[in-house]
């Protein structure tokens, strides 16, 4: 046997090795459908949603799950939602007209509370900062940023005035709904990432630069995340319409507070933001999250990878293509979601 054959068996062996640590169970698949939100509001209790209408929930940690359409809505993509148990859930619709449900008995029926019939509307993700306190981000309509807010739990909700953006939107610069996480909030800071022909960091209105892939439709920042410990942020992207390519497509920022003696005249602390140094990860990625401080899992078309060392480096763990990753609330597992309805399971 010639060495080369010798190194590519051991090569072979070595990277199944490494791969079959993480064994990526599918808990349910839905043929058609493709799922762009997930929400896991406690450790038995699991919702996604996505297009053709349909919602999926499971009530015992993914071990069977019920597949609802929602009733006259059976042609709307749902790409963005949250739930709070088992019996109440928000729903938002992409696309005109804008719509956001929400149901207080499990799925059995969905109340509408919100609808908005202009043509330019395009819905893209839903964050909720406590039990009470949400926004849906939407597309620009007519050159302004398009949010939504609510303060009783979705009940109903009210336009952000544009007074409150300090910065102009870019020529080109929107939203992915790709993974319903391009929004998060730091205390009462709403913080999101634009894509498109710009790629931005937006914090309390104000918009800066990310060095990030864009110039065009395809690319930009997709996906935030926060550290358990709120000392990290990470931002995913890429561009979707040339998955493979691993370059600009993260970026990741340590917070901390500046010093009282820096700050004496101030009434309160200033969060400061600095650049962090960080590997690629293999490809565009559409959802990322923090497993713990110190480990985080990313997902695409591409593939999953994770990081076990805040982001400096990764390991692909799986070439399968999904959409959205969440952490399990109690265990060092996350779930993952995408094409085909496909709900699946991993720990890690």
């Amino acid at each position: 046997m010639s060495i080369s054959k010798i190194f590519f068996i051991c090569a072979f062996f070595i990277y199944s090795g490494l791969n079959a640590q993480y064994q990526i169970k599918e808990l349910t698949a839905q043929k058609g459908v493709s799922i762009r939100a997930m929400s896991v509001p406690s450790a038995k209790v699991i919702w996604a949603s996505g297009s053709k209408g349909m919602v999926a929930k499971s009530t015992n940690e993914g071990i069977s799950f019920e597949w609802m359409q929602v009733k006259g809505y059976e042609k709307r993509d749902f790409r963005a939602m949250h739930a709070w148990n088992d019996q109440e859930a928000i729903l938002v619709a992409v696309a005109a007209p804008a719509i956001i449900l929400k149901t207080i008995d499990g799925g059995a029926s969905w109340n509408k509370v919100y609808e908005n019939a202009d043509t330019s509307m395009f819905l893209d993700a839903l964050h909720f900062s406590d039990e009470n306190n949400g926004t849906v981000i939407g597309d620009p309509i007519d050159g302004h940023l398009f949010i939504l807010t609510t303060n009783n739990k979705g009940a109903s909700w009210v336009k952000m005035p544009n007074a409150y953006f300090k910065s102009d939107l870019n020529n080109g610069e929107a939203f992915f709904a790709s993974s319903n996480s391009n929004l998060i909030h730091i205390g009462k800071e709403l913080v999101f990432v634009t894509g498109g022909l710009s790629s931005r960091l937006w914090k309390n209105g104000v918009a800066e630069a990310l060095p990030l892939l864009q110039g065009t439709s395809s690319t930009g920042a997709n996906s935030i995340a926060i550290s358990p410990n709120g000392n990290r942020i990470i931002i995913v992207g890429g561009d979707f319409a040339n998955d493979k390519l691993a370059t600009n497509n993260i970026v990741g920022f340590k917070l901390f507070q500046t010093p009282n003696s820096e700050v004496k005249h101030l009434a309160k602390k200033q969060l400061v933001w600095e650049q962090l140094s960080l590997g690629n990860p293999n490809g565009y990625k559409s959802s990322v999250e923090f497993i713990d401080n110190n480990r985080i899992i990313t997902c695409g078309t591409s593939g999953v990878d994770l990081s076990k060392d805040k982001g400096a480096s990764w390991e692909k763990i799986s070439e399968l293509s999904f959409h959205i990753v969440k952490k399990h609330p109690t265990k060092n597992a996350i779930y993952l979601a995408g094409g085909g309805g496909r709900i699946s399971f991993v720990e890690l």
